[in-house]
């Protein structure tokens, strides 16, 4: 049996998630964020290049996504990262191979606002992809689109409300206040290596965009999954957010590096207590 290190309102397995996931209990998480290894692009990391071919690699995938519907409420949802590129094509038969195992609900955009790995022979990419699955077709899935509205510029506030006709100013400027809603394409800026957010991991994922996750597709207090935890983003943002957590790592190293980050956010003690065995 594994036994997690609990810290603040969350919990740290170290060790496989294939191994890990049928430990916990069914439908017990309204939100699971995945960012997976996403095959043979991080060359120079071991991680990232464990499986023989694609096939192993989609096999491997489609046993994780199903041990994650296994623990997801029926209402809730299941974000996989991933990104197309020469050597990312893979993430097309992910999506593929995934949808048969859950429903698709959505594809988000990822707009990193600058681009990477820039290229000769095409355009430089600038975003990567989050797929939304829901357990069934029937599920009722729960999303707060009032959690993740976007401001309108004071500019744009006042010149709406020059606008003759809408009667009711008070209420309009209400309405206009709560902002706008957001929409699948997600405008963050990505990590760059002199950020101060970033503290080791190549794949880091902002803070603010898992919030962002975090926010719409969950409510206070619910419990939040990670089964790729690598430096602990998922983990901090749902500690911020008020939400419970549990995360999965593999690398005893990042495991330590999540470790000693959730700590500075909770200033918990580690307890090592296992709620789950």
């Amino acid at each position: 049996m594994y036994k997690p290190t609990r810290i603040g309102h969350g919990e740290i397995f170290t060790g496989d998630a294939l191994k890990v996931l049928p430990t916990l209990p069914e439908k017990n998480f309204q939100l699971i964020i995945a960012d997976p290894p996403y095959f043979q692009v991080l060359l120079e990391h071991a991680w990232d290049n464990v499986w023989k071919s694609p096939d192993d690699y989609l096999a491997w995938t489609v046993r994780w996504v199903e041990e994650c519907k296994r623990v997801l409420k029926p209402d809730g949802l299941l974000y996989i990262f991933g990104q197309l590129g020469k050597r990312e094509h893979v993430w097309l038969h992910v999506c593929s191979s995934v949808a048969h195992v859950m429903q698709f609900h959505d594809m988000i955009i990822w707009d990193r606002a600058v681009g990477y790995n820039e290229r000769y022979d095409s355009f430089t990419p600038q975003y990567e992809m989050i797929l939304a699955l829901r357990p069934t077709v029937e599920a009722n899935t729960y999303f707060d689109k009032d959690a993740v509205r976007i401001p309108y510029s004071e500019e744009k506030i006042q010149s709406y409300l020059r606008d003759n006709r809408y009667k009711d100013k008070v209420a309009r400027e209400k309405h206009l206040r709560r902002g706008k809603y957001a929409t699948n394409i997600l405008r963050v800026p990505s990590l760059k290596g002199t950020s101060k957010e970033k503290i080791g991991h190549p794949s880091q994922k902002p803070i603010t965009l898992i919030q962002h996750l975090i926010a719409s597709g969950s409510r206070e207090g619910d419990n939040i999954l990670d089964p790729f935890l690598g430096s602990g983003t998922t983990a901090e943002a749902a500690e911020n957010l008020g939400r419970r957590w549990v995360g999965i790592e593999t690398d005893a190293n990042y495991t330590l590096i999540a470790k000693n980050r959730l700590q500075k956010v909770t200033r918990s003690d580690l307890t090592g207590n296992n709620e789950y065995s």
